[in-house]
C-alpha cells in the first residue's frame, strides 16, 4: 500500500494508463515520467542545500547540539554537588576509597549521552539569535 492507494488502485490506473498510451507507447512514457520525477526530486534536493547553507543550518545545528552538551554538563555538575554535600553531612567512619578491598568490581562507566535532535521551535530560535547577534555586530552594538 503506497500513501493510502491500495493494489486495486494501482493495477487499475495501470490498466488505464495502458489503454489510454497504448503499448506501444508505454515504455517511452514511463522512462520520460522516471526522467521527469528525477529531475523534479533534484531540483529540490539543491534548492533545499542552497537554503540550508544560506541560513547557515550546519552553524544553527552545532550551536543547539553545544547547548544540549552544556546544559547536560550543569545538570551532572548540580548532582556533583548535591551528593558532595551529602557527603559532607555523612560521619567520617566510612572508607574512603584507597581504604576499600581491592577486590570490588569498578562501576562502567555511563554511556555517552546523545542529546535529542533539535526541534523546529529550536532551530527556528538559534537562527533568529545569531541573525540578532549578527545585526548587531554589523551595527556595532555589543550583543
Amino acid at each position: 500500500m503506497i500513501s493510502g492507494i491500495g493494489e486495486l488502485e494501482l493495477m487499475l490506473i495501470a490498466v488505464v494508463t495502458l489503454l489510454v498510451i497504448g503499448p506501444e507507447r508505454l515504455p517511452e512514457t514511463l522512462r520520460t515520467l522516471g526522467l521527469w520525477i528525477g529531475r523534479l526530486s533534484r531540483s529540490f534536493s539543491s534548492v533545499k542545500a542552497e537554503i540550508e547553507k544560506e541560513i547557515g543550518m550546519d552553524e544553527v545545528r552545532q550551536q543547539l547540539h553545544n547547548e544540549a552538551v552544556m546544559a547536560e554538563m550543569q545538570r551532572i555538575e548540580s548532582e556533583v554537588k548535591a551528593a558532595t554535600q551529602l557527603d559532607g553531612s555523612k560521619t567520617d567512619d566510612a572508607p574512603t576509597p584507597h581504604e576499600s578491598d581491592s577486590n570490588e568490581t569498578l562501576q562502567a562507566p555511563p554511556p555517552d549521552i546523545q542529546p535529542p535532535p533539535p526541534s523546529e521551535a529550536d532551530v527556528e530560535a538559534a537562527y533568529a539569535r545569531r541573525q540578532r547577534i549578527k545585526t548587531q555586530a554589523e551595527e556595532g552594538t555589543d550583543p
